[in-house]
């Protein structure tokens, strides 16, 4: 909601939690117990218990994202989250007032490419409040909703869209998703966009958003925390039970779109250090390629002691950072190497340097002991999400079962992952590798706007000149002939170009 989660969303990938939370978990990563159930009127509940504290992690996942806007309408997905803030039926005010009052905190909503997601921790005993205020936007939001709150929450998102473009490099994101994916693409335009479709939206498109997808079939309920599963349910179901099952929308579940040869774009920025990237469209966020693509992404730049992290920096000294990202979606991710070179290094010889070492892992893979390395950084970082009960995306186990049961069709999706990258060896990475990267694609190449100086004054511009006399003509010499036949011939000899004009 606020602009800190607007700039994470879209900086990190609109990181989907590296879609699941499971970047590369190794072996003894533990499993998170859960309790799933399914309303009549087709609510997905999944409890969590955690009672170490005497708190709760709420959080709603809807179906529905940026990729399901109308065309004409980009950035919508994002305006109606605002919006489900302002208030419902039953409570006309902002929906934060009550919740800070109790104590409630890390309290937002995101909105990503494929999902939009509320989530709120709450002290145990405000649970009910937080399910009721939950369940009436859910239900009763539309009555609460006026023309002055979307015109105030448009200028709202106007102008988060307008902080983010405005940093360095705030640009980049929209540029690679118009030049990676085709116009028909839901990813060819980036979650925030443009201020000519947001100036369009209407009540009537809020009205068909909601009818469309904020029915209970379409959402999924995660509660982890202070609480058992039975009071879990019989809360949900009190607050719940009567809320609209309303349509199930027809979801795509893969569409890649991957390229052939190398496209190629040079951008201007208000930047100190030119920049590079290279993206390529790879496998959805739910699949073994993906997760194989991860535990390369960290090879090639998880620490100082990564492959392009020791040449860049190190060896040949030229950039000043370099990240290796894959970027999480559904429908298709994106592998993302990113260079940030140092103030006057060669960029051509930098960008020769990174096609050697991706060559070099293309050709021979991981060994065996970079995928140990790979293996034991991530699980410590799973297991420090295992800690957590928030949704927030970098982590949380509510963001854990959630997310997994919005891809991958159950809380528990998460173990195929580690299943995947359990039996993987440095050859499936180098083949998966080969598959994906080995052709198709885009680089962009970012430089520091030119200082252009341009002088105080100029000339007389008050007449105009009068004009001058005429320069001379010189026209080249005439040679002339006739033939035996009597046909006459004039040449005009010239020697500034090698042309005959006869």
């Amino acid at each position: 909601m606020d602009s800190a989660i607007r700039v994470a969303v879209r900086t990190v990938a609109c990181a989907l939690l590296s879609c699941i939370g499971w970047v590369l978990p190794s072996l003894a990563a533990p499993a998170i117990p859960y309790e799933r159930h399914v309303l009549p009127n087709g609510l997905t509940l999944i409890v969590h218990e955690d009672h170490k504290a005497p708190i709760v992690a709420l959080s709603v996942f809807y179906r529905a994202g940026s990729r399901d806007e109308a065309p004409g309408r980009s950035g919508f997905a994002h305006l109606y989250e605002h919006l489900m803030f302002v208030g419902s039926e039953h409570h006309d005010d902002e929906f934060f007032r009550p919740m800070r009052a109790a104590g409630a905190t890390d309290m937002s909503g995101q909105t990503h490419y494929d999902l939009t997601h509320y989530y709120q921790n709450v002290p145990s005993g405000a649970l009910d409040l937080a399910l009721w205020l939950e369940s009436d936007r859910m239900t009763h939001f539309l009555p609460a909703v006026s023309q002055k709150d979307l015109d105030a929450q448009r200028g709202v998102v106007k102008n988060e869209n307008r902080q983010y473009a405005n940093l360095p490099y705030g640009r980049d994101d929209d540029v690679i998703a118009a030049n990676t994916y085709p116009p028909e693409h839901p990813y060819s335009r980036t979650v925030g966009g443009s201020e000519e479709d947001l100036s369009a939206a209407t009540l009537e498109d809020v009205e068909h958003w909601f009818r469309t997808y904020n029915g209970a079939a379409n959402a999924i309920v995660v509660i982890a925390g202070d609480i058992t599963s039975a009071q879990a349910l019989e809360k949900v179901e009190r607050y719940f039970a009567d809320a609209p099952a309303g349509p199930l929308p027809a979801r795509r579940k893969s569409w890649v779109a991957k390229m052939s040869g190398e496209q190629r774009l040079v951008s201007f920025d208000a930047v100190s250090q030119p920049r590079v990237y290279k993206v390529w469209n790879v496998p959805g966020c739910a699949t073994r390629d993906y997760a194989l693509l991860e535990l390369a992404a960290d090879v090639l730049a998880g620490g100082k002691t990564s492959r392009l992290h020791q040449r860049l920096l190190q060896t040949d000294g030229v950039a000043t950072d370099v990240a290796v990202t894959v970027r999480a979606k559904e429908l298709g991710s994106q592998f993302n190497v990113t260079v940030t070179l140092k103030s006057g290094a060669d960029l051509r010889a930098a960008e020769q340097a990174l096609s050697e070492e991706m060559s070099r892992f293309l050709r021979d893979g991981p060994t065996a002991d970079e995928m140990k390395r790979a293996r034991s950084v991530a699980d410590a970082q799973f297991v420090r999400r295992l800690e957590r009960i928030n949704a927030i995306s970098d982590g949380g186990k509510s963001w854990i079962l959630g997310a997994s049961e919005l891809f991958g069709g159950s809380p528990d999706f998460y173990q195929q992952s580690l299943d995947w990258v359990r039996q993987a060896t440095p050859n499936d990475v180098r083949s998966v590798m080969q598959d994906w990267l080995s052709d198709g694609s885009f680089v962009l190449e970012v430089q520091p706007t030119p200082r252009f100086r341009v002088a105080a004054s100029g000339v007389d511009r008050s007449r105009m000149p009068e004009p001058g006399a005429p320069s001379e003509l010189h026209l080249p010499s005439l040679q002339r002939m006739t033939l035996s036949n009597g046909l006459n011939v004039v040449l005009a000899e010239r020697h500034g170009a090698p042309l005959v004009n006869l």
